[in-house]
């Protein structure tokens, strides 16, 4: 990505919505092939983060494979999606990706086929942005969970961990009783 075309995409502004939308009406394609309709996921809260191989933040994929394992028994699921946006810092073919998560991190929780979250964003994505108190990630790994009813709970940036306790307790607070 040029410097020109990185500075287009942060200049886009993001139209916001008045009132939350159901999120989990969207279907996306997965890296291993498939598609995860998520409407499946309803009824459970979910933790959507965009997702980098090659970046500083990359061992971050460590911190939400542990939230999955922790809380995933209890209902929480766990989606990453793999982008380039930022710095062009993603493989370009989804076999490197995969491998790459499962030796490094160990990640189990379901990925994406590689995709845009900011500069050409897919339609999850943008509509992750234009929720009331939320917007486009600034970077790779911003974090935003939904809740059981599809609705934005949470947004948290690339520099709060998957470990903070502020993600932690709204995903307990989000969980099944």
């Amino acid at each position: 990505m040029s410097v020109l075309s990185t500075v287009r995409m942060y200049m886009q502004r993001t139209a916001k919505l008045d009132q939350p939308t159901d999120l989990y009406t969207h279907r996306v394609k997965l890296l291993e092939g498939g598609e995860l309709d998520f409407e499946t996921l309803r009824g459970r809260p979910t933790l959507f983060v965009n997702t980098a191989s090659k970046c500083g933040y990359t061992p971050q994929y460590e911190g939400l494979q542990a939230l999955y394992q922790r809380f995933g028994d209890r209902g929480l699921h766990v989606v990453g999606s793999p982008s380039a946006d930022f710095a062009d810092q993603e493989f370009d073919d989804a076999e490197e990706i995969g491998a790459f998560c499962k030796r490094n991190y160990g990640v189990t929780f379901p990925l994406t086929e590689r995709t845009s979250v900011r500069a050409d964003p897919s339609p999850l994505w943008r509509d992750l942005a234009r929720q009331p108190k939320s917007g486009p990630p600034a970077w790779n790994f911003a974090k935003y969970l939904v809740g059981a009813d599809g609705r934005l709970i949470g947004r948290w940036p690339t520099k709060v961990t998957p470990e903070d306790p502020q993600i932690v307790e709204a995903i307990e607070a989000a969980l099944p009783a």
